[in-house]
């Protein structure tokens, strides 16, 4: 198997019938999704039964204000948090039935995400980081993982940066470095939650560029951003405004 197979395994999964295991025709699909966070304070609807689709191969932006419900969005969509109500359905799974267990397990598999923050192992190298989702996963062989990690970090063009500790790079090389582990497994679909909004402007197109690639290797990627000169490169933007899509 190649380092990026070029087309996804859940796209590959679409029936003779044109839908997937649950009858959505989309790769991923939100149906009514309501969240609602519980606090002393009371309640706070951070999503007011949204509904999206999403295709394979699709490079599709995220924008809103702050606190439109963007990041929780995208927490639906990998399993990150959990919906009060609605569907969620990824490929073949759907997501709101999953219990922790095999929502980890799946989300490593299926899903690769990259935070604004990095979230990279401090203690960790570079190649360890990458070597990490692996793992957890039980995805290729030892000798494989490593092999596997190197040439996503050359992927991403810090090869170089192997042996190191992510401290001791700058952050556009750190967020290369996160990009690079989200891919560890392959997985169909990536999902960045403002992954230049640290970055300089040309570090933020380089990122970008990575991004553009990958779409190219059969990938499909969700982007949060505030930039909207990147939301207008996308194929598509979805606004989010008080936790309902504006557009």
């Amino acid at each position: 198997m190649g380092l990026l197979t070029g087309k996804s395994a859940a796209a590959a999964a679409l029936g003779e019938n044109g839908t997937y295991r649950h009858g959505n025709t989309h790769l991923i699909e939100l149906r009514d999704v309501v969240k609602v966070y519980r606090s002393r304070a009371g309640e706070f609807q951070a999503l007011k039964g949204v509904s999206l689709s999403v295709d394979a191969g699709e490079f599709v932006a995220v924008i809103g204000k702050s606190g439109s419900g963007k990041s929780t969005l995208i927490n639906m969509i990998t399993g990150i948090d959990r919906p009060t109500s609605g569907e969620i359905y990824v490929g073949d799974t759907a997501v709101h039935t999953l219990k922790e267990r095999q929502m980890a397990r799946w989300r490593g598999q299926q899903i690769g995400v990259v935070f604004q923050f990095y979230q990279l192992l401090p203690t960790l190298t570079c190649l360890a980081n990458v070597m990490l989702p692996m793992d957890f996963c039980g995805m290729y062989s030892p000798r494989e993982r490593q092999r596997r990690a190197l040439e996503l970090l050359d992927l991403v063009g810090v090869r170089d940066q192997a042996g190191k500790l992510p401290t001791a790079l700058s952050g556009g090389q750190q967020q290369r470095v996160a990009i690079a582990r989200a891919l560890a497994n392959d997985p169909p679909i990536l999902v960045a939650d403002e992954p230049t909004g640290n970055l300089d402007s040309q570090t933020a197109e380089q990122v970008f560029q990575l991004f553009l690639h990958l779409i190219d290797q059969g990938k499909t990627v969700l982007i949060v951003t505030h930039d909207n000169d990147i939301a207008q490169r996308a194929d598509r933007t979805i606004t989010i405004a008080d936790g309902q899509i504006a557009g």
